[in-house]
């Protein structure tokens, strides 16, 4: 089940810019446009906290992705609202920190 969601959340987010869904340690990692922005844990997709995914997303739920995680963020549902989908994603993306440059070797 979860492959289909990935790509339902792919589909719904694709509009917005550039997303890419990886495996990672038994869930996902999901990327706009380079930048790390959740996970999905499941069949439910996790957004990180910004200040626009705090004002944005004000009533959803925070949880833990999965157990033991640190990070504590919002489980986002609001897949057919693509203007909801493109400010928050743009916010979070102006919002978040740069890709650190891997290190020569």
């Amino acid at each position: 089940m979860t492959n289909e969601f990935n790509e339902y959340v792919r589909d719904c987010f694709s509009e917005a810019g550039d997303i890419v869904i990886k495996s990672m340690m038994g869930g996902y990692l999901v990327y706009f446009k380079g930048k790390l922005i959740g996970d999905v844990c499941g069949d439910e997709l996790f957004l990180k906290r910004t200040p626009t995914s705090d004002r944005l997303l004000a009533d959803s739920e925070l949880r833990y992705p999965y157990e033991g995680s640190k990070t504590l963020m919002h489980v986002f549902d609001s897949f057919d609202d693509r203007a909801l989908i493109q400010e928050l994603l743009d916010g979070m993306y102006a919002e978040l920190p740069e890709k650190k440059p891997k290190k020569a070797r």
